[in-house]
């Protein structure tokens, strides 16, 4: 694994602040003020200001999440700096960190100034697979980070009740590229998950499988994404459950929301199976393997427990794990059964802590 230098892993985590900061100061003006709601007994900020003569709010994310509310308490002092960052960009793409195209960068870019991130949108497929080599510290191979196309994908769930909506995606798209068309669903014409170039560029918007196998080829309407659509899929919440931040490196850095690094490795490892294209199949095999030596480096328990908590999902799951660890080469298997093991007598000594009930 070729690892990165600490002085560029301390960048771009710099970086990562500084853009999670800059996201924060160019989303909310310091004319408003956030406050606490209470929603379903937990607690959320909104931001609220006056506009036009009446009041707006705006969702902000989960008082919980630890990242939010220090940028909360600290919103006065937050200042942007792209230009500094528009050179630490350059800097680590100097040391061959991987960068997009600039249509997928552009379109990245787009989505989450329309609030596609704030909304609790993920960023997933290969474009996310290419934002883990700064937070893990390696290097990544050009063929494995190769794509020609843009994923997304949202919980239904969060999509229905988070109670806003960004532009309707088409209109994002065509703000990058005017011929950006909807790609009509052969399950059902009138909602549309899929958009697509003159010169084929491809955006597909995803969603996790709610229901039966016989609901998984029709698009799902998503309330925040304006009532367009988006694929169902099976494995789908496994991999965008309790996502992380990192940085595309484009422009000044684009703040994304990514799967964790270690379920992304379990869940490829699960698709590689379900390939019938041999050379996805591959790529999707490289890109586990190259996360779980990273991982069970950098995160070796959360990387164990991913993989548990997939293997309990049932028989079908431990078919499927069991077949794709075959392809992994011999020190990825290695590393991925220490790492097991290590999760397991974790496991074992939570149960052995437990109060007894008298």
């Amino acid at each position: 694994m070729d690892e990165i230098s600490l002085s560029s892993q301390s960048m771009f985590a710099e970086l990562l602040q500084r853009c999670l900061d800059g996201e924060f100061d160019d989303t909310y003006q310091e004319q408003g003020s956030f406050v606490r709601r209470r929603r379903d007994a937990r607690y959320y900020w909104y931001y609220r200001w006056d506009a036009g003569g009446a009041k707006h709010e705006r969702y902000v994310g989960p008082v919980t999440d630890k990242s939010i509310t220090d940028r909360v308490t600290r919103f006065a002092d937050i200042k942007s700096d792209y230009r500094q960052r528009r050179e630490m960009v350059r800097a680590l793409i100097a040391t061959r960190l991987p960068a997009p195209d600039a249509m997928a960068g552009s379109v990245v870019e787009a989505l989450w100034k329309a609030g596609f991130f704030r909304l609790r949108g993920v960023l997933v497929g290969s474009l996310a697979y290419q934002c883990y080599a700064g937070p893990l510290g390696i290097r990544l191979t050009a063929a494995s980070v190769r794509t020609d196309d843009a994923d997304f994908a949202q919980f239904w769930g969060v999509s229905q009740n988070i109670g806003e909506s960004m532009e309707h995606p088409l209109t994002v798209l065509r703000t990058i590229d005017p011929t950006f068309k909807e790609v009509p669903d052969i399950n059902d014409p009138f909602v549309t998950s899929r958009y697509r170039t003159r010169t084929g560029y491809k955006v597909e918007f995803l969603t996790p499988n709610r229901g039966s196998e016989d609901h998984s080829g029709r698009p799902a309407k998503m309330k925040a994404l304006a009532g367009a659509g988006a694929q169902p899929l099976r494995h789908l919440e496994f991999l965008i459950h309790q996502p992380e931040r990192s940085v595309m490196l484009f422009g000044g850095g684009v703040p994304v929301t990514l799967p964790r690094a270690e379920r992304y490795a379990v869940h490829k490892i699960i698709v590689a199976v379900e390939r019938k294209d041999q050379i996805k199949a591959q790529k999707d095999i490289t890109q586990a393997g190259t996360l779980i030596t990273a991982t069970a480096k950098r995160r070796p328990l959360e990387l164990g427990e991913a993989w548990l908590e997939a293997w309990n999902v049932g028989p079908r799951w431990r078919e499927k794990l069991d077949a794709g660890v075959q392809r992994l080469s011999d020190n990825e298997r290695s590393e991925l059964k220490r790492v097991i093991a290590l999760a397991e007598g974790a496991e074992a000594r939570r149960a052995t802590q437990k109060p007894k009930r008298r």
